[in-house]
């Protein structure tokens, strides 16, 4: 069965990482919690495909450095396929140059292997119920790091934003920038309310799946100012 979780049926979830001891740590982990099922393990991003289709998860804990297939090609595969399965990256982010491009492939988030553990559960829990999560503090480092990088530029030049007002310009700068509702109200001097309806008519208007893809739309799209 593919889609979201019921409230009452634990998260469906597929470790997809090289290294054994970071896939039985995480199993192991989520054994404690009954709201989460392993429901399989791969060690390639092949491996994860084929499990992907065999069992369709709700979640994919991706890795991005894996033999035979990365998990960039991996998520790009899974997410244009027909399954609903959703993908969390998690990676080590100072080794690993390749966030953005897993994020434009279709992952629905990431998280780093240093994070706490209950920030790394939650993560694969806010996924799963079809919401997108990116944490502000390590959006900001991703657009840091990747500034002035000629490999992971736009494949397209900076354009105009059409079909948006000048608020939602503004805000989708803030999303960009790694901004949260209650930090864009606090910003805007809105209600936390408002901010939540930009954000919802921002991701009808440009046809975004999630908040991960408005912040890679504001980058792509030249409105969020890189350091120098």
């Amino acid at each position: 069965m593919t889609g979201s979780p019921t409230a009452d049926a634990p998260v469906r979830v597929l470790l997809a990482d090289d290294q054994p001891l970071v896939r039985s740590g995480l199993r192991v982990i989520m054994a404690d919690h009954p709201d989460l099922d392993v429901v399989g393990e791969a060690s390639t991003g092949v491996e994860a495909v084929r499990l992907v289709e065999e069992l369709a998860p709700d979640v994919v804990v991706m890795d991005i450095r894996m033999p035979v297939m990365d998990g960039i090609e991996a998520t790009r595969l899974i997410t244009e396929g027909p399954t609903t399965t959703r993908v969390l990256v998690l990676t080590t982010f100072d080794e690993d140059d390749y966030v953005y491009g897993a994020l434009r492939a279709g992952a629905s988030g990431f998280v780093v292997k240093d994070m706490a553990l209950d920030d790394i559960l939650g993560a694969v829990r806010v996924v799963a119920a079809g919401d997108a999560l990116i944490a502000p503090g390590v959006t900001r480092r991703l657009i840091a790091e990747f500034a002035g990088r000629p490999e992971t530029a736009p494949v397209r030049p900076p354009r105009p934003v059409e079909g948006i007002t000048e608020r939602e310009r503004e805000v989708l700068a803030l999303i960009g920038r790694g901004r949260s509702n209650t930090e864009i109200a606090e910003d805007l001097f809105i209600t936390v309310a408002t901010a939540k309806s930009h954000v919802s008519r921002l991701l009808a208007k440009l046809g975004a799946r999630d908040r991960v893809q408005l912040v890679i739309t504001a980058y792509e799209m030249g409105l969020v100012t890189l350091p120098g």
